[in-house]
């Protein structure tokens, strides 16, 4: 498992959570809209051999809104393996059909 513990400067990986592997890759860096402002980064998750994809999305870093610089985002496994469960416990089911679930967490991924 210390390899994973790399993917703290990572844009994907693999996080395990109850004995299932989840892919994640950065969808979308925190970004700024004329009509909505800042918004937070995006991550997507895909369970091995499923179909259907969950979203999440968190919100705007607090250093964002107050003007300051970006910095590289910090994501990590515990972060992501709390918004696998917190997807999960939200009704994502990675084996049915459909378009992708989106999921809004906090900055810790619950």
């Amino acid at each position: 498992m210390a390899a994973s513990m790399a993917n703290t400067k990572s844009n994907t990986g693999t996080v395990e959570v109850d004995g299932t592997r989840y892919d994640w890759h950065l969808q979308r860096e925190p970004q700024h809209t004329d009509a909505e402002g800042w918004k937070g980064m995006t991550i997507s998750l895909l369970q091995d051999d499923a179909k259907r994809e969950a979203l999440l999305e968190f919100p705007a870093p607090k250093r964002l809104l107050k003007g300051l610089p970006r910095g590289r985002l910090q994501i990590d496994d515990a972060t992501i393996s709390r918004g696998v469960r917190a997807a999960l416990a939200a009704g994502w089911e990675p084996m049915s059909r459909g378009k992708p679930m989106v999921f809004t967490v906090n900055s810790e991924g619950n």
